[in-house]
């Protein structure tokens, strides 16, 4: 388990970062997260690879979280402003896409995140989200295009 969260372990803590929005609920979910792996390690199955796996654990923790009653009656009054406190990727990640992302409704933000964010393929994200290939297309398609509009009234104004 040291191994995994050693090789993982800022991935899916950047995963529910994003899908979270708030530092302390991300921190809860990531732990959350290893601790139903480590409990359920035997019925991992090699079917897809342990980051898929993970990941999968997450977004369903992240989901479960976003769920109770706790969470709708919380207010967030501020986006994600610690996501640089982690190893960035490679490309920057400028604050008005990550606002605009952010606003984006669930299940659009999840795909998006998965696969630039996370770098996933179709295939990955579909296990991940247990969607068909055609669905998660569909919503990246549709949250390219609700970003393109965010961003460009953002730009007009």
């Amino acid at each position: 388990m040291e191994e995994m969260i050693a090789r993982y372990g800022d991935d899916i803590l950047r995963l529910c970062l994003l899908y979270l929005g708030d530092r302390h609920l991300a921190e809860d979910a990531f732990q959350e997260t290893f601790v139903k792996a480590w409990l359920h390690r035997d019925s991992f199955r090699g079917s897809c690879s342990e980051k898929t796996w993970l990941s999968r654990i997450a977004v369903n923790t992240c989901r479960d979280m976003l769920r109770t009653g706790w969470f709708r009656m919380m207010k967030k009054s501020r986006p994600v402003e610690t996501l640089f406190d982690l190893p960035a990727p490679q490309h920057a990640d400028p604050a008005p896409v990550r606002d605009a992302v952010l606003a984006l409704e669930g299940k659009y933000r999840e795909v998006v995140v998965l696969y630039y964010d996370r770098d996933m393929k179709l295939g990955e994200i579909a296990e991940v989200l247990h969607l068909p290939v055609n669905t998660v297309s569909t919503r990246l398609r549709r949250a390219r295009a609700l970003l393109k509009r965010l961003l460009g009234e953002e730009v007009d104004a």
